[in-house]
Order: structure tokens, then sequence, then C-alpha cells
């Protein structure tokens, strides 16, 4: 998966969101980021066969780009 396809799934499948999303911003900075788009994540990656996602590893993603590094 590529940058690109990583950051619209994130912005149309886990946060729904029209917002300009960005690899470096901080998960707390981005007002969709809850427990339901946590879920979604993984639910999304597990989806995409990354089947070595799991609540530790998405707990430990502080920007986008961890959640990336994760999926690609």
């Amino acid at each position: 998966m590529t940058e690109q396809e990583f950051i619209e799934k994130m912005q149309e499948e886990v946060l729904d969101t029209d917002s300009e999303i960005v690899l470096d911003m901080a998960l707390t900075d981005v007002e969709e980021w809850d427990s339901l788009s946590f879920v979604s994540f993984i639910a999304m990656a597990k989806e995409s066969g990354f089947t070595n996602v799991n609540r530790e590893a998405v707990n430990k993603a502080v920007t986008i780009k961890d959640l990336y590094e994760l999926v690609k």
C-alpha cells in the first residue's frame, strides 16, 4: 500500500473526514481519532491482510506515519 493509498483509506474508511491528513500529523491533533476510528483502523488493516496489527501496536502509535508503518 502506497502512502497516498493509505492516506485515502484513513480519510475515507477510518476517520470518515474530508480534512487533510498528512503522515507527520500527531494522532492527538486529529479530531476524528477516537475509539471508533481505533477499531476501524484495526479492521481495515486486517481486511488488507495485515494480521500483525493489534491493539497494543496501535496504542504505541503517536503519528499517522506510525500507523502507516504497521501496514506498509
